[in-house]
């Protein structure tokens, strides 16, 4: 794709400029920002030589074709409709269009209590103290690959939570990134919950149109202080044509407790690496994640559950539903250190083929140094039973009703998990809403 003035191509001239447009930014960001450039120069494209990297092919993602809009310009910006916030009442909202934030709001009783909610960008430089010991220090690696250097080097608007310590928010926040046809993404998530703190954050990505393409390169980092929690919900929902890279960690410290929630229904191709450290003892999480692929869709996401100190439980359970020539790849692994005695750990994955041509792959793994552990992990696969379908349309089902009822029976059991009612019937509906007859 040709540079124009409000496009930068991701290449040295591009990101010189870049970073004259950043010259407000402090000093250690930049810095930052310098040491991943390089970094990215040094490193190769993934390729299918690791075992990470074998299931997924992108031979056909190029870089050259997308750039990083310079300007913000949101005059005729879309507001997509948010899917997770209907009948909610919210303590703020951050919408981003194509990495660029257009609108913060935050409660006033929340900002009174030394809450921080908004662009990261912004706020890195307004509270830079506060922001630089977190920011990709702990809970994002960015020498991991090509496309993790890529974000730290040009990430852009994004959204930080910060909770002080003792601050409940007992209402949901609410960040939703839109992307434009063929535009790019690359915003970063910062959450900070200090000690005793407790909030929810609902996330969505969304392009304007069903059909869309683009690239989205992000990262998360969730910090949960002792005895905080964390309830964090993410979907992602981009155009049919998009490119989704994305590095996710969170970091569990002692008696706190996170629960992840991740949906999956867009994208071209989708791979993410998510990652939860239990880093104290008494540290608890749970990660529901479902996955929905139609067309040639293909979704690659590999979990690690890492337990570093001892009496800390992990329960990962991922569902996903596949029709047409789609594919998945799970890969995840229960990682114990020799310290963490005392571990309960848990990871399953169901696949539910609504196709013959489409594939599910599945890999969980242990990883176990310590000798006093529960662990356990499993996966399934299979298609639907006829004699299902076949009892439904004998009450006065059609065949795609029949097939909708059980996909949604099948991933029941993740939205029992889910207590916020408009996630949990949000993502019932969009996923019924693509399910088509049983081949």
């Amino acid at each position: 794709m040709a540079e124009t003035l409000a496009q930068l191509g991701f290449n040295q001239t591009g990101f010189d400029e870049f970073l004259g447009r950043c010259g407000n930014e402090p000093q250690w960001l930049r810095d930052q920002r310098i040491s991943a450039w390089e970094q990215f120069d040094h490193l190769e494209w993934p390729d299918r030589q690791s075992e990470e990297w074998t299931r997924t092919d992108i031979r056909l993602f190029k870089l050259d074709n997308f750039s990083l809009s310079a300007e913000d310009n949101f005059a005729d910006s879309l507001c997509p409709t948010s899917l997770l916030t209907k009948n909610v009442g919210l303590a703020g909202s951050n919408v981003s269009r194509n990495g660029q934030t257009s609108e913060t709001q935050l409660a006033p009783e929340w900002a009174q209590q030394g809450v921080l909610f908004g662009s990261l960008a912004e706020l890195a430089r307004e509270h830079s103290e506060l922001i630089q010991p977190y920011l990709m220090k702990h809970a994002f690696q960015t020498d991991y690959d090509r496309f993790a250097a890529l974000h730290a080097a040009w990430w852009t608007g994004g959204t930080l939570l910060y909770v002080p310590k003792g601050v409940v928010v007992n209402q949901p926040l609410h960040t939703l990134a839109s992307l434009s046809n063929g535009a790019t993404d690359l915003a970063h998530t910062l959450v900070i919950l200090e000690d005793g703190a407790e909030a929810t954050l609902l996330s969505e990505l969304i392009s304007d149109e069903p059909s869309a393409g683009g690239f989205h390169c992000g990262g998360v980092e969730l910090i949960v202080g002792k005895r905080a929690h964390l309830r964090y919900v993410n979907l992602q929902n981009w155009g049919e044509k998009v490119w989704h890279f994305a590095h996710q960690k969170a970091i569990v410290e002692s008696d706190a407790s996170l629960q992840w929630t991740v949906a999956a229904i867009g994208s071209r191709l989708a791979k993410v690496n998510q990652h939860v450290a239990l880093v104290g003892e008494g540290a608890n999480s749970q990660v529901n994640g479902v996955m929905f692929t139609e067309g040639k869709q293909h979704h690659s996401y590999h979990t690690l559950q890492h337990h570093i100190a001892p009496h800390c439980h992990s329960d990962f359970l991922y569902k996903a539903a596949l029709q047409d020539n789609s594919r998945t790849v799970w890969r995840g692994m229960i990682k114990v250190d020799a310290t963490a005695q005392k571990t309960d750990g848990y990871q399953r994955n169901d696949n539910l083929l609504l196709s013959h041509k489409a594939r599910a792959d599945s890999i969980p793994g242990l990883e176990i140094e310590a000798d006093d552990v529960r662990c356990t992990h499993g996966s399934t696969t299979g298609k639907i039973d006829e004699e299902l379908i076949f009892y439904a349309m004998c009450r006065g089902f059609t065949r795609r009703e029949a097939t909708r009822a059980i996909v949604t029976g099948f991933f029941q059991q993740i939205f029992d998990r889910i207590t916020i009612d408009s996630v949990r019937d949000a993502m019932g509906l969009a996923i019924a809403g693509k399910v088509q007859e049983y081949e």
